[in-house]
């Protein structure tokens, strides 16, 4: 179960200490009116790697600081009526050049990113927006991406591609290197019968033919040969991916959320959140994620920030 109990947290450990020797990001914090959203901004900020903009209702947020016993003096703090005004406010604050990356604080995710998907007044790029959860799992030597797993509910290839190259280039840009890239499924073979197969061959012919870059692609692999050694060598498979991937692309939004809450509950993992594609890095956290990795998720956001802009503007 997601929590504060001691176990070892070197990947994330590692993450926060790349983005504690960069200059902090300025964020912009949509709608801090809960305590654990207020608190993982300001713990994020004492930590050094950010500078919060707090976007909200001033006197709710300076509420909600109060009960939690939080001081957001030394932080600016942008006065809107209410979580949809603070959603459209915190893009509006993004796209005039005012922050580097945004944070999610309590309100829905889906209320935030109908403004930053917005065609005329939001974030998009010329790449589809999608979301990596970056995965701590203490029996895995890998840091360990699922993807996606929150905003894209049945993506089609052409919307995969996308999603595959918005989690290689995410792997790049925190420092993890050249990618190994699942394409899950529930077999290792290719069958008509299951459509994800297929999208997997295509989207590994599309990697081999340069229209998919930066990353190791295999595909289809179902889950234990795409992350056990010796399951691969069973069946067989031998390839630079199989039994040893670091970004796992599962079939639709339903396996990839299951696949890390199954990780998260019963592996002990902690789960960072990021979306991508859109013109500044997305952080999303949960009221469920121990500390270790809100402070991950804002760690990733930063260090992705902070690296050269690799997605034009739509």
């Amino acid at each position: 179960m997601a929590n504060d109990t001691p176990r070892a947290h070197a990947k994330y450990e590692r993450l926060i200490a790349r983005a504690k020797a960069l200059p902090p990001a300025v964020t912009i914090v949509v709608h801090p009116c809960d305590e654990t959203s207020l608190r993982g901004a300001v713990e994020a900020a004492e930590l050094g790697i950010i500078i919060p903009v707090l976007v909200g209702p001033a006197a709710k947020i300076a509420a909600t600081a109060e009960r939690a016993g939080v001081n957001i003096s030394a932080y600016r703090v942008v006065d809107v009526p209410h979580s949809h005004a603070a959603a459209a406010g915190g893009v509006a604050l993004i796209r005039s050049g005012e922050g580097v990356m945004m944070m999610k604080g309590s309100l829905h995710t889906d209320e935030l990113m109908h403004e930053v998907t917005a065609a005329d007044t939001g974030l998009r790029t010329a790449r589809r927006i999608s979301h990596v959860f970056v995965m701590d799992v203490p029996s895995y030597a890998e840091t360990l991406f699922i993807t996606d797993a929150a905003i894209n509910i049945f993506p089609d290839l052409d919307a995969k591609a996308d999603i595959v190259q918005n989690a290689i280039d995410l792997h790049h840009r925190i420092g993890l290197g050249t990618p190994r890239v699942a394409i899950l499924s529930a077999v290792e073979t290719v069958t008509k019968k299951l459509p994800s197969t297929i999208e997997a061959a295509a989207l590994c012919k599309m990697a081999e033919r340069g229209q998919i870059t930066g990353g190791l692609v295999d595909g289809p692999l179902a889950f234990d040969n795409a992350i056990d050694p010796q399951a691969a060598l069973i069946k067989n498979i031998r390839s630079e991916v199989a039994g040893r991937a670091q970004i796992l692309v599962v079939p639709d939004l339903e396996a990839g959320n299951m696949l890390a809450k199954n990780l998260t509950y019963l592996a002990g993992a902690d789960a960072a959140g990021i979306v991508v594609g859109a013109r500044v890095p997305i952080v999303l956290t949960s009221r469920a994620d121990s500390v270790r990795a809100r402070m991950a998720s804002c760690a990733i956001g930063v260090l992705c920030a902070q690296s050269a802009p690799v997605i034009a503007a739509e």
